[in-house]
């Protein structure tokens, strides 16, 4: 039998009670938040009692820049317009230099960001799915140190999230402890960093060259690489094709005219 969201809501806020740190509905989904020490525990009882038996994915996240604004001022002249973007913002830094905070905080998606709820800086996100139920459910959890975040692993209780974690350490620096072979997946043996954190520079941390007198691929810090301003583009609609289109239209009448 298809249970409702509304339905099970309820029943993940009556199961967990005090464990349940923020419980919504977006978009037809429920998200639950747990904290970091209630993690293996949730998902063990989410398996088992509320019968998600299969996991969708688990993903690192990096509040460091959550909710800042990059833009200072935009100012429009009869030459155009600019971008008023401070310097230092996420990735536009090189290597060993930190972000700046970009501004005030503000409302994203209805939710302020909150350090205060359940954690710092690094989330776990899991994605579950009940074929029975025929529901979707997506469970977070905030690490409490942000320089060594660390979680519980859940590969013991779905065994498919082995690489998913794996990516999200090799990509974030998540520890994901009780896991049975936590090694990078995506990067370089060697790799310095993890580059999906809000810290590290989008030109990353070396760069590769092939050496003519050495005659071998060798890594240098990365020295012709800019940090790049990486704010969408705005696309305004610009007169000068209608413009274009009138007069030309004016032409053919005139023509049509003269004939």
């Amino acid at each position: 039998m298809t249970e409702s969201v509304t339905a099970l809501v309820d029943r993940l806020r009556s199961h967990f009670g005090a464990r349940a740190l923020a419980l919504d509905v977006a978009h037809g989904e429920a998200t639950l938040e747990v904290a970091a020490a209630d993690w293996f525990a949730v998902g063990m009882e989410l398996r088992d009692t509320f019968g998600f038996e299969v996991p969708i994915d688990v993903c690192g996240l990096d509040y460091l820049s959550y909710g800042s604004d990059e833009w200072d001022t935009t100012d429009v002249s009869s030459e155009g317009f600019s971008r008023g973007v401070e310097g230092l913002g996420p990735g536009r830094f090189k290597w060993g230099q930190q972000p700046h905070e970009q501004g005030p905080k503000k409302d994203v998606d209805g939710v302020m960001p909150s350090k205060e709820l359940s954690g710092g800086r690094f989330a776990v996100v899991l994605h579950l799915l009940s074929l029975k139920n025929n529901l979707r459910l997506r469970v977070r959890c905030r690490c409490t140190d942000d320089t060594v975040p660390v979680v519980a692993s859940l590969v013991p209780v779905w065994p498919g999230l082995n690489w998913f974690e794996r990516e999200a350490f090799d990509l974030y620096g998540i520890i994901f402890e009780g896991h049975p072979d936590l090694r990078r997946l995506l990067t370089d043996y060697g790799f310095v960093g993890h580059p999906f954190r809000k810290d590290f520079p989008l030109i990353g941390n070396v760069e590769v060259r092939y050496d003519e007198v050495a005659q071998r691929v060798i890594y240098e810090p990365v020295t012709s690489v800019t940090p790049r301003v990486l704010v969408p583009r705005t696309v305004r609609d610009d007169s000068r094709y209608n413009q274009a289109q009138a007069e030309q239209g004016a032409r053919s009448g005139q023509v049509h005219i003269e004939k």
